[in-house]
């Protein structure tokens, strides 16, 4: 399954809006119909977002009159995820070879992300068992890192399926991920697809749980790294870190080498996007609170890398608990 791809002429991407209980395939050939996508989530995941930026640039290139433009819009559809940004960027830098040179340097980034994931999956299983000393080990993670987020296999939740494959993985506890639920529709989905053993735990519950030894290690992703390893990623990962710290578990990020921004040089310049206050007010269209409450919405929080065990790339792995930084 591939999540996102370039397809007879437009992008093909999963409707994740309409898993669990659809798998939908939509086809989008114009660039605000990528942004809209992208807005409300269909697509979503750093890696992703970087494929989704470039091959909505090759659209630009073929298609409107003002390419600059049309990407300055794929840009701002959401402004945390650095991968984003990345992926307009590194296409915009072809545009003068015309619409082909665009699309191809759109494919290698879809290329490239597949191998990426591939590596971030070995490095890191083997990371995991060098710091649990374990031959099996039990795993939490938050939000969805898997497949879905990337092209193929994805990044935290790739880790979790390597140790899969090699018979190395007791147990995923998979936050559910509030307020949109990422983790109990979208992981939740994934694990049972790769038929590895899970079982979904409140976002409450995480740090906890943590203190009472049911977790070896902790894995997230990352839609942006702070030059220090400061690391934004979904909302709950904050405080998941918090948790492994009072409980002596590992805590691990895992991020392609894009999502590594120099330029930021601390998570306090990290834009943290804003959600629709109703994302927490109603599930689904079902209204939770009572007319006229009101919501914060972060859809992100900065861990502070000094919380941060190791982060793990396709290239390395660095110990931010080790004084290492990007």
């Amino acid at each position: 399954m591939r999540t996102i791809d370039w397809v007879d002429g437009a992008v093909e991407l999963v409707d994740q809006t309409a898993l669990p209980g659809r798998f939908h395939v939509i086809r989008i050939d114009t660039v605000d119909g990528l942004v809209d996508a992208i807005r409300r989530l269909a697509v979503r995941g750093a890696p992703a977002l970087g494929v989704a930026g470039a091959l909505g640039v090759a659209l630009a290139a073929r298609d409107e009159t003002d390419p600059l433009s049309a990407a300055a819009r794929l840009r701002a559809a959401r402004p945390t995820a650095v991968n984003l940004a990345w992926g307009v960027d590194e296409a915009l830098g072809h545009l003068d070879g015309g619409f082909e040179a665009v699309l191809g340097r759109a494919l290698r980034i879809r290329d490239e992300d597949v191998e990426a994931c591939r590596a971030m999956g070995e490095r890191g299983a083997d990371l995991v068992r060098e710091l649990t000393g374990r031959d099996r080990v039990r795993i939490m993670t938050v939000c969805n890192t898997g497949g879905l987020a990337a092209v193929e296999r994805g990044t935290a939740l790739g880790v979790v399926r390597t140790l899969h494959e090699r018979g190395q993985l007791t147990e995923a506890l998979a936050l559910e991920t509030r307020p949109l639920l990422q983790g109990s529709r979208l992981t939740a989905w994934e694990l049972g697809r790769m038929g590895a053993p899970y079982r979904l735990v409140a976002d409450s519950a995480g740090p906890f749980l943590l203190a009472r030894g049911h977790a070896d290690a902790v894995l997230i992703g990352a839609d942006r790294i702070a030059a220090d390893g400061d690391t934004a990623n979904k909302i709950g990962s904050y405080a998941l870190a918090l948790g492994a710290r009072r409980a002596g578990v590992p805590f691990v990020v895992v991020a392609p080498e894009t999502t590594v921004d120099l330029a930021t040089p601390t998570g306090a310049g990290i834009e943290i996007e804003e959600r629709d206050p109703e994302e927490v007010l109603s599930v689904r269209g079902a209204r939770l609170a009572p007319e006229g409450a009101h919501a914060l919405n972060p859809a992100f929080d900065v861990t502070p890398h000094d919380l941060v065990t190791a982060i793990v790339t396709e290239r390395r792995v660095i110990r931010p608990d080790r004084g290492e930084r990007p």
